[in-house]
């Protein structure tokens, strides 16, 4: 059978996306009739199917990605230099529910996890040290550098201090952001035990910060303030002593694939995201709703020009408005920076075929498969509802997997065709988009969905999936993971003293 090279997404698309790269004078057939490319078109990039005056919107994935800047032909290629986005402020929306029938059934699939003492259930076990304030950075690294030499990590996943540059100097939103998503650090259950290193003068004050973290395992997470011991590594390494001891007696044992969390992104996306990577993701995402499990869909700007296929597979309308503040809060936060809404793909999306923001979320949300939304969060907050959730974060790489993953997501998946080499504080499995990235970045990549332009079917390849994000869940490392590639970012909107 030959292998095909463009690929017409929806019946209603006047693009078609080049499976391989085009010459100028190649002939696409569709749709009976013969167009001519008029320009070479690399693949991952589309190429028009029917004349478009200047103006007309351009129809891709049965949905506009923006108009056309000048007339076009059919048969030229459509990219950032000839496509513009209709993305400009905030939107009224009206709820028109959609609730598709999954039709998958329960398998009783299981992973072998921690169970903790909350019963929450973590993939990894970890020792962790979280710095209350960007000012012991340096104490933490040497307290972790200390317990690994002295321990060899043996009994434990591994051990790790998650750095950052906030705790003071920080004022109203920007200083609650930050002890949220500390706080969601040291409740996570992928560790197996937490030192809480403070300064002790900070605006994050340590007692305050203590009490956010409620009615916490109390043997498992332990406060350290600097200030206030003669020798702060000889406390430290006293405390971690006997942190370390509790966790390396801790097994993994077998539990329902119904309490993975799992966190869902792309980055360094290209034309291939939306027809690989994501639609694969988004099988994932279904397949697992449907065994009482979660998902977390996050990038709000990635959103936009999509965001109303999310608000309409709301459950409830409650959820649907939330929805919206969701939408519209973040426009407002890019408008009253005086930034454009739509202006979103970076050169490497451009490069990659993804030519607006439309064109990048309509590829992007199909990360979360067709399940309904059960949840919606904001910013910080903790994961209530199994099933699909949405969470408001920006779509910085960085940023973005380390809410998904504070928000307690046990890992993230996530999706690029430009590639990546980083993970944050949980595994963060890279799926490639396309076979070359794949082989070329072997270190990075955990899964190809490149073989789906290869002549494999998704149905042979969703079980493949699964097999390797239990696995993953299991104890089988992650590529970040293998090169220790693991860090952590917090979003900051406003001032710093």
């Amino acid at each position: 059978m030959e292998q095909a090279t463009f690929l017409k997404i929806n019946p209603a698309d006047s693009v078609v996306v080049c499976l391989q790269p085009k010459k100028k004078g190649d002939i696409i057939e569709i749709d009976g009739q013969q167009i001519t490319v008029n320009q070479d078109t690399p693949a991952g990039h589309k190429v028009l199917i029917m004349d478009a005056k200047k103006g007309t919107d351009i129809i891709k994935y049965g949905y506009p990605i923006g108009h056309a800047m000048q007339d076009l032909k059919a048969g030229d290629w459509v990219n950032e230099n000839n496509l513009k986005t209709n993305l400009s402020g905030t939107l009224e929306y009206s709820y028109s529910p959609v609730n598709e029938e999954l039709n998958i059934k329960n398998e009783n699939r299981f992973f072998k996890g921690y169970i903790r003492k909350n019963g929450d259930v973590g993939i990894r076990n970890e020792v962790w040290i979280v710095p209350t304030v960007g000012c012991v950075n340096g104490i933490a690294e040497r307290l972790v550098k200390e317990l690994k030499k002295e321990t060899g990590e043996q009994g434990v996943d591994a051990i790790y201090a998650w750095h950052h540059n906030y705790g003071c100097s920080q004022l109203s939103e920007d200083h609650e952001n930050t002890r949220k998503v500390l706080r969601d650090i040291c409740l996570h259950p992928n560790a197996g035990a937490v030192l809480v290193l403070s300064l002790g003068c900070e605006n994050n004050q340590p007692e305050d910060f203590m009490k956010m973290l409620g009615d916490y395992d109390k043997d498992r997470i332990k406060l350290l303030v600097t200030q206030r011991v003669d020798d702060e590594m000889e406390a430290g390494m006293e405390i971690l002593r006997s942190l370390y001891q509790l966790a390396s007696k801790d097994k993994r044992t077998e539990v329902p694939v119904s309490k993975l969390r799992v966190g869902l992104k792309c980055g360094g996306s290209d034309g291939f995201s939306g027809i690989t990577a994501n639609p694969l993701v988004g099988e994932f995402s279904d397949w697992l709703v449907a065994q009482g499990g979660t998902s977390v869909l996050t990038e709000v700007p990635e959103m936009f020009g999509a965001e109303t296929i999310l608000m309409n597979r709301c459950r409830t309308e409650g959820l649907f408005n939330q929805t919206v503040s969701m939408i519209n809060n973040f426009k407002n936060y890019f408008l009253s920076h005086g930034e454009p809404v739509g202006e979103n793909p970076s050169p490497g999306n451009k490069a990659g075929g993804i030519s607006t923001l439309e064109d990048k979320a309509l590829g992007c949300t199909q990360k979360c498969g067709k399940a309904p939304v059960s949840g919606v969060m904001e910013y910080g907050d903790r994961l209530q509802n199994p099933g699909l959730n949405l969470l408001s974060a920006p779509g910085n790489d960085l940023v973005a997997s380390t809410a998904l993953a504070s928000c307690g997501c046990h890992l993230v998946l996530f999706t690029t065709g430009r590639g990546t080499p980083f993970g944050t504080f949980v595994p963060t499995m890279k799926i490639a988009t396309n076979p070359d990235l794949a082989s070329r970045k072997r270190s990075w990549i955990d899964f190809s969905a490149g073989q789906l332009i290869e002549g494999r079917t998704m149905q042979e390849l969703v079980p493949e999936f699964i097999d390797k994000v239990l696995s993953v869940a299991s104890g089988e490392k992650a590529k970040n993971e293998e090169n220790d590639y693991r860090e952590i970012s917090i979003f900051k909107n406003g001032v710093t003293l």
